[in-house]
């Protein structure tokens, strides 16, 4: 048996853009990816905290040190730019590796970079 465990999360970044006329998907700056360990087409749950929203999508890779949390096509009518999101990735585990796994959290400064 598997079961889905929280495997890392950019913890309120602010987004940077809404692009409804673009396919679906949320770009990322890069060090941002890499700091939470998402990797691009990777599936995401994100929570919106200024108006309650919650959905998912799928990452694309956004230029590096850009500070880039860009919302793309439908889930682009669910965000301002200025709303501050967390980004969930999830993992599939066993029981037993989900036991001593430690998930990862970011938590971006101004202009969404890493500290």
């Amino acid at each position: 048996m598997l079961i889905h465990v929280f495997k890392s999360k950019i913890h309120r970044a602010v987004v940077t853009e809404a692009n409804l006329n673009y396919m679906g998907s949320i770009t990322l700056d890069e060090s941002l990816m890499e700091a939470a360990n998402i990797v691009p087409g990777e599936k995401v749950q994100i929570v919106n905290n200024n108006n309650g929203e919650r959905f998912e999508t799928y990452v694309i890779k956004g230029e590096r040190d850009s500070g880039v949390v860009c919302l793309n096509g439908a889930a682009a009518r669910k965000v301002q730019p200025g709303d501050v999101v967390i980004i969930i990735s999830y993992a599939l585990l066993t029981p037993d590796e989900a036991k001593d796994f430690q998930p990862i959290t970011v938590f971006p400064s101004e202009g969404n970079s890493i500290k």
